[in-house]
């Protein structure tokens, strides 16, 4: 078959993977198998099932009502109070927290990149300049400034499917104990393990994910009939996502190391394991997370606040750019001058929290709207486990405002 017909073929759905491997994902699924070998596979499984429901409802949304997320919240009827407080949550904790999580991306991207080359620090009196996340910033900011969606987006399958070959060959190269590995499927809780498996699900049910695919969606298939291959794009894009990590967590559980802070650690640590070129792959996979998050939280973060505030979303457009480059602007500045910006990335955790269950909540009221989808509309089934799905929301919510309050 043409690659050209292929590449077509394919939904925004791998660039909803782009989006959730990212660098933390990476280092949690690491951090994950070192501390407790195999047996929170299970949890992935969960974040998978949880996280392919979220995204096919925004999906179908966007599909039937010709409209994303952020514009069908602003559109909605009902108390204006509430309404103007759900909108400033969401620029609060999309736009405003990408901005601040984009330094993360760009320097988890240099730790990739790290593997390979060295980039220098230029020492300008009191501040220092890293020169490889200077350069993988520019990078990012230069492609989204293009305007070339088709390209962006081919690029950024390309770069999963590379990612996704990098970290599954890791995990091939280290044979891991199949028997034992299955094990892991089994779901087993303790106390000390809840908050990595709050953090794990954590990583891949993300807000600004929910309101990316329902926009990108209504760009691809403008007909409800489409609706079966939108189900497919995300279910195969998420669950290979899911693979993915779960294959980051074998790596990690065959680490021999017990000091590992971070997934570069993980990286150089496993020389030992299988030698210069498993390193190579791991090294490959850290560069290739952290590029394409840092693409894709940009353009969630225009889309939502252009959508929010009824401006033009084209990729082209002045205030898309303009919202785009902001986001990345910051990111390059905290992440270059190795500034940490802890109010910023409080206030994102806090509005985040609040935010998805909100957010999850209105997304399987409105899916059951007959007046929005009509014969699209989720069954009493689907709504009872749209339900279940909510609770491990409001949990990983909590957990997310309890940590910033210190609650626990």
């Amino acid at each position: 078959m043409n690659p050209k017909k292929i590449l077509a073929s394919i939904g925004p759905g791998p660039l909803i993977t782009a989006a959730f491997i990212g660098p933390g994902t990476v280092t949690v699924c690491t951090l994950a198998g070192i501390r407790f070998d195999y047996t929170l596979l299970w949890a992935l499984v969960l974040s998978i099932v949880a996280t392919v429901f979220l995204q096919e409802l925004s999906g179908r949304l966007g599909i039937v009502t010709g409209k994303d997320l952020s514009e069908l919240v602003r559109s909605q009827k009902g108390n204006k109070s509430i309404r103007i407080g759900i909108m400033a949550l969401i620029l609060i904790a999309i736009g405003l927290g990408n901005a601040a999580y984009q330094g993360g991306n760009i320097s988890g991207s240099n730790l990739g990149l790290g593997i390979f080359l060295k980039f220098p620090v230029w020492n300008m009196g009191p501040l220092s300049i890293q020169s490889g996340n200077l350069t993988i910033g520019i990078l990012a900011l230069v492609l989204l400034w293009s305007g070339n969606y088709k390209r962006l987006e081919q690029l950024l399958v390309g770069l999963v499917l590379l990612m996704s070959i990098a970290f599954l060959g890791t995990s091939i190269l280290i044979k891991p104990d199949l028997g034992v590995l299955f094990h892991g499927f089994i779901p087993s809780f303790s106390t000390e393990k809840l908050p990595t498996i709050v953090a794990l699900i954590g990583t891949t049910v993300v807000p600004y994910n929910l309101f990316l695919y329902a926009s990108l969606v209504k760009k691809q298939w403008k007909n409800a009939d489409d609706l079966p291959k939108m189900t497919r794009d995300i279910s195969i894009s998420v669950i290979l996502g899911g693979i993915v990590s779960m294959a980051i967590l074998v790596v990690g559980a065959a680490n021999p190391s017990e000091n590992l802070e971070t997934a570069q650690d993980i990286a150089r640590g496993l020389t030992g394991v299988f030698g210069a070129f498993g390193t190579y792959l791991m090294g490959f996979g850290l560069l290739a997370a952290g590029l394409t998050s840092s693409l894709t939280a940009p353009l969630a973060g225009g889309l939502v606040i252009c959508g929010i505030l009824g401006w033009n979303q084209d990729i082209r457009s002045k205030s898309m750019r303009a919202s785009m480059g902001g986001i990345l602007l910051l990111g390059i500045i905290f992440s270059s001058f190795g500034i940490k910006p802890v109010t910023l990335i409080t206030l994102a955790q806090l509005a985040n929290g609040v935010l998805l269950p909100v957010i999850s909540a209105w997304l399987i009221w409105a899916a059951s709207q007959k007046s929005l989808l009509g014969s699209r509309a989720l069954s009493s089934k689907a709504i009872v486990f749209g339900l279940v799905i909510w609770l491990i929301t409001l949990i990983l919510g909590l957990k997310s405002v309890g940590a910033v309050m210190g609650w626990f």
